[in-house]
């Protein structure tokens, strides 16, 4: 019996994705642990195994597809001494009496949908169509061998239907008028399976959490002139970066105030024993939060090496769910655009996100006289529900005494 590929669930979340890249063809050897497709979530391009060994006798699903729903049928597997003929029973069982019974609605050709129904032509081939567009064809006495299909590997849908039937194409859609007279002209961008995820879980955020924002000025002269002398040590082997010290910062005073370290959930506040610390990064159409795990028990070179690592193979959408997915604090930096301050929208389920501004020459008060320094501002978006004022206050006093004697890290 032939074996379904099911469009896997990547991640604990992953409800959909998009069949980016078949590997294999159809007619090809397919070994237990090889590399058959590449899958695009919202987040990365994730690689999918074979977990069974065969033929890949048909592709269900073609490359490009979106929205594929997680177990949708996407490939037909044959096993050991099976040929093609054993595909035109397998899919003739993929259609059910309730199938046939279903209303006449239809998917785009482009989306994901059961393995076609297979009529019978007189020459000895196979037409694959859907249901509905059988049902049409025979309502209509219609030869399905007369029709060309423009589904996904020829299949015939009911458009295909619809144009045989009255001999002409369906019209175009019809351009989009302008939102009013005299709007600008624009240029429409397409969502992409990130932007949507971005969308809904900010909205979500902003209009189920309860935020509140703390800010405070840290002096970071001690810290710029200990960075520059531990990269002049280093001889070209490393080169920390600012962020690098804002990681170990963040996770050293997450220990001394824990309570800043927690979520919220319907069932209690969980408060966390070790710093995942979520860094914001950049991408073209968004960004992700590749995660520093227990950054308090890592060197800044630990923490240097793994930060760029991560942040190489998320801008390539290589990164593995595990590797985005679970932190337990964010930090979001703004530093390097020249931002002077920001509020970040918290990422949830986390109960605090810690946005970095630009360190910059600013007058301060020194022994009652004015002198210079360079000033980093920092603002802590808070989860009301999980964390209380003063402990948020009490997090950004332990992160400003730390960052601005960073001597005081080695304690």
């Amino acid at each position: 019996m032939p074996i379904s590929i099911l469009m896997p669930a990547l991640s604990p979340t992953m409800t959909e994705g998009t069949l980016a890249k078949w590997l294999k063809q159809e007619g090809e050897e397919v070994k237990a642990g090889d590399v058959i497709a590449e899958i695009e979530t919202d987040k990365a391009i994730m690689e999918v195994e074979a977990a069974d060994e065969g033929v890949l006798g048909k592709i269900l699903v073609a490359d490009g597809t979106e929205g594929v729903a997680v177990n949708t049928p996407i490939a037909v597997l044959l096993e050991e001494d099976e040929d093609a003929s054993a595909l035109a029973e397998f899919e003739a069982a993929a259609e059910t009496p309730a199938a046939a019974a279903a209303p006449a609605v239809e998917a785009a050709p482009a989306e994901p949908a059961a393995p076609a129904a297979v009529a019978p032509k007189g020459d000895g081939q196979r037409i694959f169509a859907s249901p509905l567009a059988r049902r049409m064809a025979q309502q209509a006495g219609i030869d399905l061998g007369a029709v060309n299909g423009s589904g996904p590997h020829g299949r015939i849908v009911k458009a295909d239907i619809e144009v045989f039937r009255t001999g002409r194409a369906p019209a175009a859609p019809a351009a989009r008028p302008a939102e009013m007279p005299g709007a600008p002209a624009f240029d429409l961008v397409p969502l992409t399976s990130m932007r949507k995820v971005i969308a809904r879980r900010l909205t979500e955020s902003k209009q189920q959490v309860p935020h509140f924002y703390v800010s405070i000025d840290c002096e970071i002269d001690a810290l710029l002139d200990m960075r520059a002398r531990l990269n002049g040590a280093a001889d070209g082997t490393y080169k920390l970066s600012l962020n690098d010290f804002v990681i170990k910062t963040v996770a050293i005073a997450l220990a001394k105030v824990p309570a800043a370290n927690a979520s919220w959930f319907n069932d209690g506040i969980r408060r966390y024993r070790q710093a995942d610390i979520s860094v914001a990064v950049a991408l073209e159409d968004g960004l992700i939060t590749p995660i520093i795990r227990d950054a308090g028990a890592k060197g800044l070179k630990t923490i240097s090496d793994e930060m760029k690592e991560l942040a190489e193979r998320a801008r390539d959408g290589k990164l593995m769910p595990e590797e985005y997915q679970g932190g337990t604090f964010s930090i979001s930096n703004m530093g390097m655009y020249g931002v002077k301050d920001f509020a970040a929208v918290i990422n949830p389920p986390q109960g605090c996100i810690l946005a970095v501004g630009a360190g910059e020459p600013r007058p301060v008060v020194k022994d009652g006289a004015l002198a210079i320094a360079t000033v980093m501002s920092c603002t802590l978006s808070v989860d009301h529900r999980a964390v209380d004022g003063a402990v948020g206050a009490a997090f950004l006093a332990a992160f400003k005494k730390l960052i601005e004697d960073p001597l005081t890290m080695l304690l």
